[in-house]
């Protein structure tokens, strides 16, 4: 049977192309239907008759966005022309009203996550808790099927209500159009998770494919499948290997995993957002970006700034600031003003909103408590950095060190990624004890005998294997330097003559067919993100 699992097969390559030639020879109207169906088409292909859930989703969304803006439409009547004491209390009632539908929206939507995705863990736990303290409990553990991306589609749906809410935006009465913002199937696996203002106008307009956008688009898939067949797949044996039997290892070969788990994640996931945008652009529709090249960042919170944006703004815009905003904590920053000062005043308040972020967080990746603690870890990290700001600041004065100098930026750099590394290592440990278990042998088992006898480059990846790596890491950081000073390097490239981009293209594809992780030996791994 005819099945997609990955955006980095040929099944997927041979759906884009169909989509982009029918595409190509329809008139308007015709060109949405073929992104609609083909979008409908790539998520029946990956999830079967769990194409269900998308289409309650969107049907959801629809109707209950429709059924606020009606309630504000009928606010506004109600309201007009009245004195501004009789308007605000008329105006509370229908908040009111809408915020019921709205906690209904959450509920809704939420709670076929939560159903889904954390049912099992939360019974299980609920299990050993019973079985310590000798109780007589056991419920049945119930497993369900999980439509592939549902966590990214769940919040886009929220963020259309969430915005309809708050009036940025009117419902959209046309169901193809909102089903085409839900479904378009380069995203809909792995994100980016857009919001309605970012692609539905493209989506819609559905305009010709333009010679810049096919190339650009295909220079970009080609950067992902690069990034994820030769890097991400060959790190993967070497990975495997060393988590799964951690405690046969010394310290420097966990320490050489954990980094390389990170550099695999991130290639994965940047090189899988790399297709999917680069995929977008074809059809002329822009997606935000994912990444930012977050191994620059000097502090954790700036790292969260530039990994999974869509993620991190959708935290910071529909539960943080909410939040921080609510009355209860705004009374309890002015109290704590008082107390404590400007600066750790507002922390406390703070405070509790990001752990609700970092808890969600963690959550949101996966049903383990390894994923609470990944999201427990950085909220620490990011918690401290803003607490002993005013200490670094005088301890770098009285030392007469510039933090703008390229030497203190350099140590913030290396700083962030040591502790971006051991949080991915938590994150990818199959418990919170093996963490812990192998943050210890970093300490108390650290030796270079395996790297001096050569056992090193027989966990899976031989010498070639981490000269390749060396190459490939090379050219992402040469290019990430690039794209840090503000050079676009796609669009320089398109604007040279057609030798020069078609030199980009052959020397891309061959990169990939000589040095790409496939066939004896490599097992293909499916896009990382997409079980979150």
């Amino acid at each position: 049977m005819f099945s997609i699992s990955t955006y980095f097969s040929i099944q997927y390559l041979a759906l884009l192309l169909a989509a982009i030639f029918f595409y190509e020879i329809f008139p308007q109207k015709g060109r949405r239907w073929v992104l609609l169906i083909s979008s409908y088409l790539f998520f029946y292909l990956i999830s079967g008759k769990l194409l269900i859930y998308l289409l309650l989703s969107t049907l959801s969304i629809h109707h209950i966005g429709l059924w606020l803006t009606s309630i504000q439409n009928d606010c506004k009547s109600a309201v007009k022309g009245l004195p501004r004491d009789e308007k605000k209390a008329i105006s509370a009632k229908y908040q009111k009203q809408q915020r019921k539908v709205m906690a209904f929206a959450v509920f809704l939507h939420i709670g076929v996550l939560l159903v889904l995705k954390y049912s099992l863990f939360a019974v299980s736990n609920f299990n050993h808790l019973m079985r310590w303290a000798h109780a007589p409990i056991h419920v049945h553990a119930p497993r369900f099927m999980i439509p592939i991306g549902i966590s990214f589609y769940t919040l886009q749906a929220l963020s259309y209500l969430f915005d309809v809410y708050r009036e940025k935006l009117p419902a959209d009465r046309n169901l193809m159009r909102l089903s085409m913002f839900m479904s378009f199937f380069p995203q809909i696996m792995e994100g980016p998770i857009c919001r309605y203002s970012d692609t539905t106008e493209h989506l819609w307009n559905a305009e010709r494919i333009k010679y810049s956008n096919f190339v650009q688009g295909g220079q970009r898939i080609l950067y992902g499948v690069m990034k994820k067949l030769v890097l991400a797949d060959r790190l993967n044996l070497l990975i495997e290997t060393v988590f799964s039997s951690h405690t046969e290892y010394d310290g420097f070969v966990t320490i050489v995993a954990a980094v390389f788990y990170t550099l695999q994640l991130y290639c994965d996931f940047s090189g899988t957002m790399d297709v999917v945008i680069g995929s977008a652009q074809v059809f002329g529709v822009n997606m935000p970006e994912n990444f930012k090249r977050p191994f620059f960042s000097a502090t954790i919170s700036e790292f969260w700034k530039r990994w999974h944006v869509t993620l991190g703004t959708w935290f910071k815009d529909y539960v943080f600031f909410p939040m921080s905003m609510s009355k209860p904590l705004k009374k309890l920053t002015t109290k704590a003003r008082k107390k404590l000062g400007n600066h750790f005043g507002p922390l406390l308040a703070g405070a509790i909103a990001l752990f609700t972020v970092w808890l969600f967080n963690g959550l949101w990746h996966g049903a383990g408590w390894n994923f609470i603690f990944f999201g427990m870890f950085h909220f620490i990290l990011i918690l401290m950095g803003s607490v002993v700001e005013p200490l670094v600041i005088k301890v770098t004065q009285k030392l007469h060190i510039k933090r703008s100098s390229k030497p203190y930026k350099c140590f913030q750099i290396i700083r962030t990624s040591i502790l971006v590394c051991i949080g991915e290592m938590f994150f990818r440990a199959e418990s919170v004890g093996q963490g812990f278990s192998m943050l210890s042998r970093m300490f108390t088992k650290f030796s270079l005998s395996t790297a001096k006898d050569g056992s090193l480059f027989k966990l899976g990846m031989d010498r070639a294997d981490f000269v390749i790596i060396g190459v490939s890491v090379i050219v992402i950081f040469v290019i990430s330097v690039l794209q840090e000073k503000g050079i676009r390097i796609r669009e320089s490239i398109s604007r040279r003559n057609i030798a020069i981009q078609f030199a980009v293209f052959y020397a891309l594809i061959l990169f990939i067919v000589i040095f790409g992780a496939y066939g004896r030996g490599y097992i293909p791994v499916d896009p990382m993100y997409a079980a979150f």
